[in-house]
């Protein structure tokens, strides 16, 4: 019976880190598509969007990797406490 239930946790968990790694697809699509940001406007303190849009992902990209791992990391605690129990 204990087995079943710790399938059963281990299928949600599964799931739910799915839709966390999903998040890191996020800055592959906003990059996927050159010609939809290759344009010198809206320009910002000088730079072209070209430039200024792949640096702003390079920002994001690192705070979905942190949010990510952060999350993961403590799902992953937070299993092992409980099977040690």
């Amino acid at each position: 019976a204990q087995d079943v239930k710790h399938d059963a946790e281990t299928k949600t968990e599964t799931k739910r880190r799915r839709w966390w790694l999903l998040l890191l697809t996020l800055p592959f699509l906003g990059l996927c598509f050159p010609q939809m940001y290759a344009r010198a406007t809206p320009a910002l303190w000088g730079f072209p969007f070209f430039y200024w849009y792949q640096f702003a992902w390079v920002i994001a990209s690192s705070v979905l990797m942190a949010i990510v791992y952060w999350d993961l990391g403590l799902r992953a605690g937070l299993i092992k406490e409980k099977r040690a129990l």
